[in-house]
């Protein structure tokens, strides 16, 4: 579901938006670069204003939302719902241990991928660090069982039968240096800051039909809302949405979010069925040589119902 990939918590007095990087399996988000792509394939900004606003204004709505975080760990399990125009919904379940250190929100997901046999699902556990400086760790690695890093040649690869890839789920454009306040709107009867975000050239060189992203948050909970991949003539690729929040003791949680191909029309539907939070994780738990390890899930779960 960066801010932490396809999720965002909302605390009471103190809000966070979580890029947790839902990178499901093969993907690594690249760095940020100095240098943009070319000026002549990329949109320019929608102003929502008569004149354009002021960008230090935005510099500053932007470093709020990179540097918002939770207020200790936290355990999700969820569905990955996938809702094809034609056909029949399938489920991918999993589990996610999210936190953030130094370099920013880190997440430990461990997915049930189905068994070609249709009987016994195989796990697949995946370490991505969000952030400035993003990497990822995949077990098991192919064949073996080794932990490996994850290098971002599968970056906009379709993830365990979803229409989802990492890219989608890091979210890595929340840290992108190249971009324009477009200003205030109202977005589903709440105010929004707008923002265009150009990829840098190392990313534009790989996927070249991606020519910028547009970006709606919240401006007083730091929390990202919708985000649109936008491709030549503002053409929406894909979009994602919140669709429901849902309030756990004092603190609000986003209980679903969906990503839209708008090619294909197909959806895919991150849903949080049980969550623990304010916990406090050891370091071990975010260790990539410590991927080979189950992890036991919290002992106090609160079960959300359909």
């Amino acid at each position: 579901m960066a801010c932490h990939r396809f999720l965002l918590f909302r605390q009471t007095g103190s809000s966070v938006c979580l890029l947790f990087a839902l990178a499901l399996a093969l993907g690594l988000v690249a760095a940020p670069s100095a240098s943009a792509q070319s000026r002549l394939n990329r949109p320019p900004p929608r102003y929502l204003q008569l004149s354009p606003p002021d960008q230090k204004e935005g510099a500053e709505i932007l470093g709020g939302l990179r540097a918002a975080g939770p207020a200790g760990d936290y355990y999700l399990e969820f569905d990955l719902r996938v809702l094809p125009r034609r056909g029949e919904e399938t489920r991918v379940p999993g589990r996610l241990w999210g936190g953030r250190n130094r370099e920013g929100p880190i997440s430990r997901l461990a997915l049930k991928i189905p068994a070609a046999d249709g009987v016994t699902p195989t796990e697949r556990r995946i370490l991505v660090q969000g952030g400035p400086r993003p990497a990822a760790w995949a077990w098991p690695a192919g064949d073996g069982d080794a932990t490996i890093a994850i290098d971002d040649s599968a970056l906009f690869t379709p993830l365990a039968g979803t229409d989802l890839s990492a890219f989608d789920l890091q979210m890595p454009f929340l840290y992108w240096t190249d971009f324009v306040y477009e200003g205030k709107t109202r977005l589903q009867d709440r105010p929004t800051d707008t923002f265009l975000l150009y990829p840098p050239a190392s990313l534009a060189t790989r996927r070249p039909d991606l020519v910028a992203m547009r970006v709606y948050l919240d401006p007083q909970y730091h929390a990202l809302v919708q985000a649109e991949q936008l491709g030549e003539g503002e053409r929406v690729l894909k979009s994602f949405r919140v669709v429901s929040l849902r309030k756990i003791g004092e603190n609000w949680i986003v209980r679903s979010v969906e990503l839209r191909d708008e090619a294909t029309r197909n959806k895919t539907r991150f849903v949080v069925t049980a969550a623990a939070l304010e916990l406090d994780f050891s370091g071990s738990v975010f260790d990539p040589g410590g991927l080979s390890a189950a992890l036991a899930p919290p002992a106090k779960l609160t079960r959300l119902a359909e």
